[in-house]
């Protein structure tokens, strides 16, 4: 609690009156949606506690901006596990955005694609996860200030929500899909065996991330909704080898249609 609350003071300290009510977690090569947003961007190796964002395609500043009508803190980049950051450093952000107000929180992520029915550029609403990273961010002793030991995670990604997005993307004429999303640690892209078998257990995408968020946020009592931009076949799902390039590369293409989609469900909050 004293990291937070001195986390807070210094970036209250920085936005005056500012009061964010919705977060979002931007993914690898997503940071278009802060394209022509204006606001205050503070970066995270200027904020206390914070770890740092050293991974191509992650900006590593938090943008506080309003998008939509809404307050936003927008973190353009994440921190992951395999960067040896621990599952609490991860999530400290989280902790800090609850304190600072907000009531949503908006994850995205760049994922494979293992459902053969999505293509790469397809956007996939997450309705469930599998932790497959071998840990859980609320190991340790529970601060019943933040949280109660044991929460309930029927519900992760919140159902209203959903709905919501649902809409919006028929309004916008975008064929969102959906799906159970699984985390791995990384930083190896998965195996053709280890696809095969996330295909057997229920995934429909894989990644290296917003699981440990996501499960801090439902903790947090946030209501929560997250989106996979598919930005590449799992592998032994095509012929083709894997590279952060290309996950950079069609994330700037389909960016600006996940963009489009998130921007409309804050207008419907």
């Amino acid at each position: 609690m004293k990291k937070i609350e001195e986390t807070l003071k210094h970036l209250n300290d920085r936005i005056n009156d500012f009061k964010p009510e919705i977060g979002i977690i931007l993914g690898s090569g997503l940071g278009v949606f802060c394209d022509n947003l204006k606001g205050t961007s503070i970066k995270y190796s200027d904020i206390p506690n914070f770890p740092t964002a050293g991974i191509l395609g992650h900006k590593g500043e938090l943008l506080y901006s309003n998008v939509e009508g809404k307050n936003c803190a927008i973190m353009q980049g994440r921190f992951h596990y395999y960067e040896g950051n621990s599952m609490q450093d991860i999530t400290f952000p989280i902790k800090v955005l609850k304190m600072a107000g907000i009531k949503t929180l908006i994850i995205t992520n760049a994922a494979g694609g293992i459902n053969k029915n999505f293509n790469v550029g397809d956007i996939m609403l997450i309705n469930d996860h599998i932790n497959f990273m071998g840990s859980n961010p609320l190991i340790g002793k529970n601060n019943e200030a933040l949280g109660e030991r044991f929460p309930d995670m029927s519900n992760v990604y919140d159902l209203n929500l959903r709905n919501k997005a649902k809409k919006c993307a028929k309004d916008l004429n975008i064929n969102l899909k959906e799906g159970v999303y699984i985390a791995t640690t990384g930083p190896s892209y998965e195996t053709a065996a280890e696809i095969k078998a996330f295909s057997i257990m229920g995934a429909d995408a894989v990644g290296m991330s917003s699981v440990p968020e996501a499960i801090v946020s439902n903790y947090l009592k946030i209501k929560t909704i997250g989106f996979s931009l598919i930005t590449n076949h799992a592998t032994g799902t095509s012929d083709s080898k894997l590279s952060h390039d290309e996950v950079l590369e069609t994330g700037k293409k389909a960016g600006l249609k996940l963009s489009s989609l998130i921007k409309k469900v804050i207008s419907e909050i």
